[in-house]
């Protein structure tokens, strides 16, 4: 009764997954929605709500030591934190991001194309504006995008239920203020049994980054 009362919670289960500001596996985030409102009117960024249910979590190590954990609601949304640790103890980038886009390749040429795509220095779609390549900079005309294997939880035992190889790029556009939208574009190959054959597919998530007191779980 007492912690209906005042809003107490009950403790979440024991978990092998690291808590990243307390998101976590099966927890809620909320959003504080002015950290994109404030943007302006000309926002591409889709997310109408301001509550995050977690029903899965991924983890990513990247080569250069970092780690990336990621949060994800059942209709896909990323809420993403990059950290120089494991635990998520110095974490030093948070994003959230929504599916924009997705479709599967009819043939090599498609898969051909969608590389060239990711190593541009800009990159646009239907109704989409130039987003900037924000990863190495748009000095050069072309950039190898970034390849990782991401490890994905459907529960808390810490043991990955599936893996997911990427190869992808991030781009950014400038909106007015200091406000800024940014662009994940994805190459995505899901691991099954055969691992001669992983299904393919293309994804473009629209994000913006979020002020540690911008969210809370």
């Amino acid at each position: 009764m007492f912690s209906k009362l005042f809003g107490r919670k009950d403790s979440a289960p024991a978990s092998a997954l690291p808590a990243i500001r307390n998101v976590t596996l099966g927890r809620t985030v909320w959003l504080d929605t002015l950290a994109w409102r404030r943007l302006g009117e000309d926002l591409r960024f889709p997310l109408d709500r301001d509550t995050l249910e977690i029903t899965a979590q991924g983890l990513v190590e990247l080569r250069d030591g970092g780690f990336v954990h990621r949060f994800y609601t059942d209709d896909n949304v990323m809420f993403q934190a990059v950290s120089d640790d494991r635990d998520g103890q110095r974490v030093n980038d948070i994003t959230v991001f929504v599916p924009w886009d997705s479709a599967y390749p009819g043939s090599q040429a498609d898969i051909d194309a969608w590389q060239r795509r990711l190593k541009a220095r800009t990159f646009t779609g239907p109704d989409l504006p130039d987003y900037h390549r924000l990863w190495f900079g748009d000095e050069a005309e072309s950039q190898e995008p970034v390849t990782f294997w991401e490890e994905l939880h459907d529960d808390r035992d810490g043991v990955p239920d599936r893996r997911i190889f990427q190869t992808c790029m991030l781009f950014a556009r400038d909106l007015p203020g200091d406000g800024r939208e940014l662009l994940l574009a994805i190459q995505q190959e899901n691991e099954n049994e055969d691992t001669r054959r992983r299904e393919t597919s293309f994804e473009i998530m629209i994000g913006v980054a979020l002020g540690v007191g911008e969210f809370r779980a």
